[in-house]
């Protein structure tokens, strides 16, 4: 039987076009072959497919791909074999994490991209897309019905934005890219300022009584704490990844600094809501991975 390239309708609405999908009905080598005949890049590739916009999608056709229906390209993705289940991987996120971006700054395609990459780093595990979005969620939690302020949610997105395993300088630098990254879009100097204050606020979660902003900042990055015990060795365990370049034993001793300190946090979460979520939970699987 042969092997043939699939691509659905432009359907897909981001950076003020349409997106199309492009798959293989049998190998990701044939994908990509396909892809660099056609000249599309290598950062369109997203797992199991690429984005091509709907410009593209006359020349593809006439270049072999055979358009079909959207929901007929994710059957013939399942049958493959080669689909990647969404939450199982971070390049996946792309798409509700710019929904989210173009919420609270539109027209800044070129900045989300490099927030993007930033945060799908390969040699990031936990500290990736998938928290990144754990934690604009967490934030929609706490401030349901309500929207979480601007700068809380910047924040969000710039508080692991640099990341190289190293406590409190990641922070400082995350906070000084936010200085930097955002002194040129237009957002008030004051409203700069206090994104990088929240963002300096991650590397010890203790707002100062009062800060309402910092301590919603602090409860929903520290939420994945409060989660089902599967999901929490799922998170310690990437975290261990994020750390290979730590020994056993010094990982061991670091970690268990980390957990001590939480569990000493008073409070934990400062938000009756957040409490109220997650704390019973988390000082179980916090005791209970420091025993």
């Amino acid at each position: 039987m042969e092997n043939l390239i699939y691509i659905d309708p432009p359907l897909w609405p981001a950076h003020d076009t349409h997106f199309s999908h492009l798959v293989s009905d049998s190998s990701l080598a044939e994908l990509h072959a396909f892809a660099a005949a056609a000249g599309i890049p290598d950062r369109a590739f997203d797992g199991d497919h690429y984005d091509v916009p709907e410009r593209r999608f006359d020349d593809l056709v006439a270049a072999g791909a055979v358009p079909v229906e959207a929901r007929i390209l994710v059957r013939k993705l399942i049958a493959s074999g080669l689909r990647i289940p969404a939450r199982q991987r971070s390049k996946s996120l792309k798409v509700p994490l710019l929904n989210r971006w173009e919420s609270i700054m539109p027209g800044h395609d070129a900045l989300f991209l490099d927030l993007l990459d930033r945060w799908g780093e390969e040699h990031r595990r936990y500290h990736g897309r998938t928290h990144l979005l754990a934690v604009l969620e967490a934030l929609d939690l706490l401030t349901d019905p309500a929207d979480p302020p601007r700068t809380v949610l910047l924040a969000a997105w710039f508080h692991d934005a640099v990341y190289r395993g190293v406590a409190g300088q990641d922070e400082e630098e995350s906070a000084r890219l936010a200085e930097v990254r955002l002194s040129g879009t237009g957002l008030p100097p004051a409203e700069v300022a206090e994104v990088a204050r929240l963002v300096l606020l991650t590397s010890d979660h203790r707002p100062e009584p009062g800060d309402d902003d910092g301590a919603l900042l602090c409860d929903a990055d520290l939420s994945v704490l409060g989660g089902e015990p599967e999901a929490y060795a799922r998170y310690v365990a990437a975290v261990r990844e994020d750390y290979a370049h730590v020994g056993d034993a010094d990982f061991a001793a670091g970690r268990a600094a980390v957990v001590r300190h939480l569990l000493e946090l008073d409070p934990l979460f400062h938000s009756q809501r957040a409490r109220e979520l997650w704390l019973d939970a988390a000082r179980r699987n916090l005791r209970g991975e420091l025993a």
